[in-house]
Parts: structure tokens; C-alpha cells; sequence
């Protein structure tokens, strides 16, 4: 017999056992749609958006950063340093993170020596960003000082800062660099697609923190600049600038500068200008005292040009150096002008022409042949062209057409008037003469191909040379120029200066153009100084800072002394020359 109590828990086995299955059929429901849902969100991570998900993944931990490469280093002939780069640090910061740790910025401007207002809106300024340089071209110790803070957000990068041994030496030729080394001025622009190199690229990952955690892989590897060698004595080019210096504070001169080259090979050996300016220090310059004024400043050179225009003279094979000619009375009149010596120099020869600077002389010879052969002699050595140096911004100067000549253009442009020049052109067409009527373009590289091209004949070229050895001497314009043991060579220049209303009066250009030593010449010089004060003559103020330079030059360059008795008395250099250099 079935008690109650049985009857009872029939009833509730009977109640609760479909409410248990509905419960285990609703759980297993669950999970099956959760595994569901993690299967599909797998699926949709792992192969629908794996790439995109990669790569923002990636794009907040691998990193393409650049590896900085050294700027080539640039060198004098002899391998003393005109130009080096050395590391320093630059700090970047990330505005997104360090603006999270506002709290710190006080500090980190502290360190920096800058506002803590100014820094924070700058960063906020560039809030979307992820880079924004702190200070650059900092020293490592000033910038591990900051990065000892260990400020969030806070990073370095390394750099490299150009830095210039010679100073203001040498600054308008070598030039210098921007903050992200790239070449704006002087040489280091003429190169600097040879110098920079091409900086390298690494795939790295970095932390939450930023620190790099591993290189992946190298993306570009770096190429560092390539090192320049100049033909550039860096001994004469502290000689040249320091005499300038010294002639330009004697003489009260606005400007001066000085070309030094080979003779035989063209190459600049000094470059020098004056007023100049200290290119590791260029925000303390003028951009005025960038300018290479021996390259890129033009000017009338007055008499130096006798030596190319009597050059022509003797290439007409109308005249020689024992040829008369008479200067008396030291002045004539043509077309309305005046053309004057500074005395009655009487009955010359040719070379008394040079020897005594005579303007009358050296018109009236050049009137005895054609304007055509005047103006090729001048065109061939070198004027109104460029001298295809390759310095930027170098002036081609200006020789005009002789179809558009007037009759006294031809007797201005045989003593230097009615074109302009630049000291390099002057000294490159000096080196023609010294070398045998060869003509070699200027060049600032250390053995550089520098094909030569004929210009006169090796004849005339000699017998101008030994015009102009009597310049040099106690009877010519420029016995300040005698170097002892050498014969020089060589033709003084005084031309005033162009003004709005025409010729200005007191103010001149003092030039001076040598070669030494004259029986087989090794330098050529060319100095100019531009509105000296005190004298003004180009035997007075130019012609003793070409003796200097180069009586230190021969030294240092060893250069042996030849004959000199059959030229120079003895006697005593004056300090004032015989005969004034004319106009």
C-alpha cells in the first residue's frame, strides 16, 4: 500500500523534473550562443580584420625611425679640419602624453630655461601630433640632465652640430650650415649633395613608455657624407685674412679681400675677405658679411688691366716691349674727356708704359689695332665671363660687346674703365700670364681636373711678365711689393668709384696683382681694398699686404729663392712707391 508521503513526492519529482531540464536546456542555450559569439569574434579578429587590427597595433608599437647620418667633414690640402660635425642631442617630446602629466611641465621648462605658460601652449597647440622638438643641437651631459627627470612624454634624438675650427678665418668660403646641416652658404652649399649623405631608416618596437624594445628590421641603411678636400692652404689663409685686417684698420677701409692661387694649376689656395663674421655663431652675423666679396663683388679695376690690354698690343705684332711711344704732355683731350697721367712721363717705350702706369700710353697704343682683337685678348682671359669656379653666386662681371663701342670706350677699357671685374676673375687672368699664356679655371678641390686652354702666346706672355717685373722695382708703381731673394712681378691698380652722379672723388678701389717668384712664377696674388681712408694708391695700401702674404708664403710653401741682382738695386724698400699709380 502507497503511503501519502509517496503519493506526495511522485507529484513534486513530477513538478520539478521538466523545470530543471527547461533550466539545463536554457544554460546550455547560453553557452552555446556565447561560444557562439566568441567563435564569430574570433573569426572576426583573427582573419576578417587581422590586417587592420595589425596595423594599429603596429602603428602604436613599431616604430620607422631614422638613423642620422655625420655630414662629410671638409679638409685643407694638408688635412687639417675646416669643417667637422660632432653628435649632440636634440629632446622631443610627445604632446598627447606629456600634456596627461600637465603637472610636470613646470618643471621640464625649468630645466629647458623657457615659460612654462609658452611650453604648454605650445604643446597643446599640437596636441594631435606625436612629435614636436623640446630644444634642439643640445650637448649630451645638457640633455641627459633634462632626460634624468624622467618626465613622461620626454625623448632624444641624436644629431650632429657643424662646427668650424678656422672661424671667421675662413668663413665666407667654406660658408655654413642650417640646424638641419644642410649647406646655405659658401662651399658647404656648392657640395652639399656630396657632404649630407642620405640618413638611414630602422623599424623598431617601442613600449607604452616609448623606449625602444627591439629592432625589427632596417628599412634604408645610412649612408654617410662624403669628406671634401679643398685646394685650400689653411697657413695662407690665416696669412691673407691677417694682413687684411691689418691693412684695412691702417687704412680705414670699408671691405678688403685677397685671392691666393697656383699658377700652375689653378687652384685657390686662399680666399680671404674682410669685413667677415664667425659662422658658429651666424645669428650674431649680418648677412652682408656672408657675401664672398672676391667671388661675387664686381668693381672697376683701373690699371691692372694695362697688362692684358698691351698684351693684345704685342699679340698685333705692331709693338714690342723696346716700342716708343710719347706720352707728352702727360694728358690729351678726346670726345669731350680728359685722359691724364699723374706726371709728363715724356718719351717711353712700352714697357715704361707699365713701369710708370701711363693711361696715355696705354691709349694710344691700343689705338694702333682693332677694337675687335682688344676685346677678344680681354674675352680669352677670362672677362665678362664666369671663371667657372663653381662657387655660388659668383659675379661673371661685365665686358661689353666692342660692336657697341664708342671711341672711348676702347681707351677707358685699355686702362681699366668701362667693365667690371671680380678679384677672381683678376687673379685667374694674372695666373694666364704667369703660366705661359695658359689659362686654368679656379678651382677650390685638391687635384681637381682642371683642363688648361692657350690664351696667348707663350712669347708675349713672357715679355709682359718682364714688363711687369719693373713695376716691381724702386723706378715702378710698386716697390712696397719687393720681396727679398725673389723677383715679383706684378701691376698696381687705383680706380675711383662709380657713383649715381658719376665718378665719386674720394672714394677708390686699391688694387694690386702679382705674381712670384717672376722667373718662374709659383703664386699669384690679388689684393683689393675697397675705400681705404688713409692713401689710397694700389701701391701704397695693396701692394705691402701681397709682399707679406707671400714672403710667409714662400717660406711655408719652401719655395727657393731665384736671381734677383740682375733686377732689384740695393736699396732700401720705401714705404711710399716712386711713381703714383694713375686712375
Amino acid at each position: 500500500m502507497i503511503s501519502e508521503s509517496d503519493h506526495q513526492s511522485a507529484r513534486i519529482s513530477r513538478t520539478t523534473g521538466p523545470r530543471i531540464r527547461g533550466r539545463l536546456v536554457f544554460v546550455g542555450v547560453v553557452l552555446a550562443l556565447a561560444g557562439a559569439g566568441l567563435l564569430a569574434r574570433a573569426v572576426d579578429l583573427q582573419v576578417v580584420r587581422r590586417e587592420f587590427l595589425q596595423r594599429q597595433g603596429d602603428a602604436r608599437f613599431l616604430r620607422e625611425i631614422p638613423i642620422p647620418v655625420s655630414r662629410g667633414s671638409i679638409f685643407d690640402r694638408n688635412g687639417e679640419p675646416l669643417a667637422v660635425s660632432t653628435p649632440v642631442d636634440s629632446l622631443w617630446a610627445n604632446p598627447p602624453e606629456l600634456l596627461a602629466h600637465a603637472n610636470r611641465i613646470p618643471q621640464l621648462a625649468a630645466s629647458l630655461g623657457v615659460d612654462p605658460a609658452d611650453l604648454q601652449r605650445r604643446l597643446e597647440q599640437r596636441s594631435g601630433l606625436q612629435f614636436v622638438y623640446l630644444r634642439r643641437l643640445m650637448s649630451p651631459e645638457a640633455a641627459h640632465a633634462v632626460l634624468a627627470l624622467k618626465i613622461p612624454g620626454v625623448y632624444k634624438q641624436r644629431e650632429y652640430r657643424r662646427y668650424y675650427p678656422m672661424g671667421d678665418v675662413a668663413a665666407q668660403l667654406v660658408g655654413f650650415t642650417n640646424i638641419n646641416d644642410q649647406g646655405q652658404e659658401g662651399l658647404e652649399l656648392a657640395y652639399n649633395s656630396w657632404l649630407s649623405g642620405t640618413p638611414g631608416l630602422q623599424r623598431v618596437i617601442r613600449d607604452r613608455l616609448g623606449q625602444i624594445v627591439q629592432s625589427v628590421d632596417m628599412v634604408r641603411e645610412p649612408h654617410p657624407g662624403h669628406n671634401l678636400t679643398l685646394s685650400i692652404d689653411r697657413r695662407l689663409q690665416y696669412l691673407a685674412y691677417h694682413e687684411l685686417q691689418k691693412a684695412v684698420s691702417e687704412h680705414q677701409a670699408r671691405a678688403a679681400s685677397m685671392v691666393v692661387l697656383d699658377a700652375r694649376t689653378g687652384e685657390v689656395l686662399a680666399m680671404a675677405n674682410l669685413p667677415s663674421f664667425n659662422p658658429n655663431d651666424v645669428a650674431g652675423s649680418k648677412p652682408a658679411e656672408w657675401r664672398n666679396r672676391a667671388a661675387t663683388d664686381v668693381f672697376e679695376p683701373g690699371s691692372v688691366m694695362k697688362a692684358f690690354s698691351l698684351s693684345a698690343a704685342l699679340a698685333s705684332g705692331k709693338w714690342t716691349p723696346t716700342s716708343p711711344i710719347d706720352t707728352s704732355p702727360g694728358w690729351y683731350a678726346m670726345d669731350g674727356y680728359t685722359i691724364r697721367d699723374t706726371a709728363d712721363f715724356g718719351k717711353l717705350d712700352m714697357t715704361g708704359v707699365i713701369t710708370n702706369s701711363s693711361n696715355v700710353g696705354a691709349s694710344k697704343i691700343t689705338a694702333t689695332f682693332s677694337e675687335k682683337r682688344l676685346y677678344d685678348t680681354l674675352h680669352h682671359f677670362g672677362f665678362g665671363q664666369s671663371t667657372g669656379s663653381g662657387f655660388p653666386g659668383e659675379a661673371s662681371g661685365f665686358l661689353p660687346v666692342y660692336t657697341s663701342w664708342l671711341p672711348i670706350n676702347r681707351v677707358t677699357i685699355s686702362y681699366g674703365y668701362g667693365l667690371n671685374v671680380t678679384a677672381l676673375q683678376l687673379a685667374q687672368a694674372y695666373a694666364a700670364l704667369a703660366d705661359g699664356g695658359i689659362l686654368h679655371h679656379p678651382t677650390f678641390v685638391k687635384g681637381d681636373d682642371n683642363p688648361p686652354e692657350r690664351v696667348l702666346p707663350a712669347r708675349y706672355a713672357r715679355e709682359m711678365v718682364g714688363m711687369l717685373k719693373t713695376v716691381v722695382s724702386p723706378q715702378g708703381t710698386a716697390p712696397t711689393a719687393m720681396i727679398a731673394n725673389y723677383t715679383v712681378a706684378g701691376k698696381t691698380g687705383t680706380a675711383h668709384q662709380a657713383g649715381a652722379g658719376g665718378y665719386l672723388k674720394n672714394d677708390y678701389y686699391s688694387v694690386f696683382c702679382g705674381m712670384v717668384p717672376a722667373s718662374n712664377p709659383r703664386l699669384v696674388g690679388v689684393v683689393v681694398v675697397r675705400d681705404p681712408q688713409h692713401g689710397h694708391f694700389g701701391g701704397t695700401v695693396a701692394a705691402p699686404v701681397f709682399r707679406k702674404v707671400m714672403e710667409g708664403a714662400l717660406r711655408l710653401l719652401d719655395v727657393p729663392p731665384d736671381n734677383v741682382r740682375q733686377w732689384y738695386a740695393q736699396a732700401p724698400v720705401p714705404d711710399v712707391p716712386a711713381g703714383g699709380s694713375s686712375p
